[in-house]
C-alpha cells in the first residue's frame, strides 16, 4: 500500500519530496513544474494534472501510483473488491505449468461465450462480477490451451488475460496489469495472431502513459503499427490501427506536442470514417464517437480547457455507446469544466459518471483530483457534493 494513502495527492507529493531531501525549489527545477504550481499542489489548494503528476513522479523516482494513492484499498475493502484480486494473480501465475489435472475444459465455444460476456460486462462496468468469475475461466482456458494447443484456444486464453488487464487497471493494481499484458503477448505468440500482439502494444503504451513515460509509449505505438502490418487487411486491422493512432494522440497531447497529437487524431478520424462505429471489435469502442471523445481528451491534456469543453458540448454521444467509455468521457469533461471555471457543470459531469459507472468512477484518479479541485467552490455546491466526497473516500 502506498505511503500516506489516506491523504490527498499533494500531501503524498510533500512526503515523497521530504524523503528525497529536496526543497520545493529543487523539486520544481528537477521536474520543470512551476514553483507556484508545486506549492499549491502540496498545500492541497490545486489539483494535480496527469502531466504534472508524471513530471513530479519522474523527478522523485517514484511510481505515479504512489502519488495518487492507488490502489484505494480502503474503498476496495468497503466494496468487497480487494479479496477478488489475489485469485486473479494466482490464475495469471500458472500460465506455464501445463494442464491442471483437476480441470476438464468445456467445449471452446462455451468458453468463448463466457469470455465475450466478460468483455461485455467490463464495458457495462460490472467490475465486481467479472473479477469474481474471471479466475476460474483463466484456469480453464489455460488447461485447454495446454491440452489442445490450437490457435483458437490460445486466442481464447489471450482474451482472458486482456480482461484481467482491464479489471486490474480499473482497480489501480498496475503491477498486476503489467503481468496480464505479458501473459497476453505469450498467448498471442502461440496463436500466431498479429492483431492480438498489436493490441497488446496499444494497451502497453497506455500503461506507459499512466507512468508518464511518453517516449516509450510512442515507441510501443510504432511497434504495434509494424506488428499489425502482418495482419490480413480489413476492418479489424483498420480498427486496431485507428485505436493506436488515438493512443498516440493522447501520449502526444500529454507531452504537449499539439501538432503530433492533431496529426494522429486526423488519421484516426479518416480511418473511423471508413470503419464506422466498431465498438465490439476487440471491445475497443473505436469509431467516430471515440475519435471525438479523444479530441476532448487531447485538448484537456494540452491545457486548452475551454476548447475541450466546447468540443464536448458539440459532441453527440449515442445512448448505446459503452457505459465504461461514456463514464470515462464525463470524467474528462468534468476536469476540463473545472479548469474552465464551470464548477457546477463539472460536478454534474462527475455525477453523470457515477450514475453510469459507479465502480469505475470511484477508482478513477481524475475523478478524485477533479473533486479536490472543486473543494474551493464547496459553498456554491449542492448538499450532494459532500455526499459525493464521502462516497469517494475524500
Amino acid at each position: 500500500m502506498p505511503a500516506h494513502a489516506e491523504e490527498h495527492t499533494g500531501a503524498r507529493v510533500l512526503h515523497a519530496r521530504k524523503v528525497r531531501g529536496l526543497t520545493q525549489r529543487e523539486l520544481s527545477d528537477a521536474s520543470s513544474v512551476a514553483y507556484s504550481t508545486l506549492t499549491k499542489v502540496e498545500q492541497g489548494v490545486m489539483p494535480a494534472s496527469p502531466s504534472v503528476l508524471g513530471a513530479l513522479a519522474r523527478a522523485l523516482s517514484v511510481p505515479v501510483a504512489e502519488l495518487t494513492g492507488q490502489p484505494y484499498l480502503g474503498e476496495l475493502r468497503q466494496d468487497q473488491l480487494d479479496g477478488l484480486i489475489e485469485p486473479i494473480r494466482e490464475a495469471l501465475n500458472v500460465y506455464d505449468l501445463g494442464p491442471d489435472p483437476d480441470i476438464s475444459p468445456r467445449a471452446p465455444e462455451e468458453m468463448e461465450t463466457d469470455a465475450e460476456e466478460m468483455c461485455a460486462l467490463v464495458r457495462a462496468t460490472d467490475i465486481k462480477k467479472v473479477a469474481a468469475e474471471l479466475p476460474s475461466l483463466i484456469f480453464e482456458a489455460t488447461t485447454a490451451a495446454h491440452v489442445s494447443p490450437s490457435e483458437r484456444h490460445w486466442r481464447l486464453l489471450a482474451s482472458t488475460y486482456r480482461t484481467a488487464y482491464d479489471v486490474t487497471t480499473k482497480l489501480g493494481f498496475f503491477d498486476l496489469c503489467t503481468v496480464a499484458l505479458d501473459r497476453m503477448e505469450w498467448a498471442a505468440q502461440h496463436a500466431s495472431d498479429p492483431v492480438i500482439s498489436g493490441m497488446r502494444q496499444y494497451l502497453r503504451a497506455l500503461a506507459y502513459l499512466r507512468a508518464s513515460d511518453y517516449r516509450t509509449g510512442q515507441r510501443l505505438i510504432g511497434l504495434g503499427m509494424n506488428t499489425l502490418k502482418q495482419a490480413d487487411p480489413g476492418r479489424t486491422r483498420d480498427v486496431l490501427t485507428g485505436q493506436l493512432h488515438l493512443g498516440a494522440s493522447v501520449l502526444s497531447g500529454r507531452d504537449k506536442d499539439r501538432d503530433a497529437a492533431e496529426g494522429h487524431l486526423d488519421e484516426a478520424e479518416r480511418i473511423a470514417q471508413r470503419t464506422g462505429p466498431a465498438e465490439r471489435i476487440h471491445w475497443l469502442s473505436f469509431g467516430p464517437t471515440n475519435v471525438a471523445a479523444h479530441r476532448v481528451s487531447v485538448l484537456a491534456e494540452l491545457d486548452l480547457y475551454p476548447e475541450a469543453v466546447q468540443t464536448a458540448t458539440a459532441m453527440t454521444v449515442p445512448s448505446d455507446w459503452p457505459l465504461s467509455r461514456r463514464a470515462h468521457h464525463h470524467a474528462e469533461v468534468a476536469w476540463a469544466q473545472m479548469w474552465s471555471g464551470h464548477t457546477e457543470g463539472a460536478f454534474r459531469s462527475l455525477q453523470q459518471a457515477r450514475t453510469l459507472a459507479p465502480q469505475q468512477t470511484r477508482y478513477h484518479p481524475i475523478v478524485r483530483e477533479t473533486y479536490a479541485g472543486l473543494e474551493s467552490a464547496r459553498r456554491r455546491m449542492p448538499e450532494t457534493f459532500t455526499n459525493f466526497g464521502d462516497w469517494l473516500g475524500n
